[in-house]
């Protein structure tokens, strides 16, 4: 199946509030994806870097995970990147190569448009497509709307971590939510060796 496909027949997004592209990242892009990150990690609920990040940073952790067969997608309106969104290695060991995790970043000026409901569903599938079986999430607990929008595409509570996090002068705790894809846990992998392969499309609306 190609993963980008499944929205428009009506697949796993509920709604398309802008019209809204998901397509695989580019380097062109890193600019726009630094100042959505920059944002998020000094004022947002997401995790804090003690040093900030710069486009040389965001170039090497792309180029890491597409090394990997994982997707790095971005959302584009009207020509401009309002989100993106990656997944990556659950764990470096083997064993656990079939399990990914992963992040959204929207845009301040998107919250709240869909961007996530739009780019969750597209990286569900291409991470199903790779040959993933199970997907994790880490949600600053605080960050209701992400919850909120996990749950809507499958994601189940899978545990609470307590106290793990300290930023802006407080303790944070984080939400472990979990969901399987394809077969999950139903039957061993298919593949001979544990590479992950990966088929998605460049653009699809």
């Amino acid at each position: 199946m190609k993963a980008l496909d499944s929205l428009t027949a009506g697949g796993t997004a509920l709604e398309r509030p802008l019209d809204i592209i998901v397509r695989a990242s580019t380097e062109d892009d890193v600019p726009a994806m630094l100042a959505i990150y920059a944002h998020h990690i000094q004022r947002g609920l997401g995790e804090m870097d003690v040093e900030p990040l710069n486009g040389e940073d965001i170039k090497r952790r792309r180029k890491n995970m597409l090394k990997h067969r994982l997707p790095h997608l971005v959302a584009e309106y009207l020509g401009a990147v309002i989100g993106y969104a990656y997944a990556v290695p659950f764990r470096k060991r083997p064993a656990y190569r079939y399990t990914v995790k992963h992040s959204i970043y929207v845009h301040p000026d998107h919250l709240n448009a869909g961007v996530g409901r739009r780019l969750l569903p597209v990286l569900i599938d291409a991470c199903s497509a790779a040959g993933c079986r199970q997907m994790i999430a880490y949600i600053d607990t605080a960050n209701v709307p992400s919850q909120r929008l996990h749950q809507t595409f499958g994601f189940e509570h899978a545990g609470l971590l307590k106290a793990v996090g300290f930023k802006y002068g407080r303790w944070t705790d984080s939400m472990l939510m979990q969901r399987a894809l394809g077969p999950g846990a139903a039957s061993p992998p298919d593949d001979d060796n544990g590479t992950l392969k990966l088929k998605i499309d460049r653009k699809h609306r």
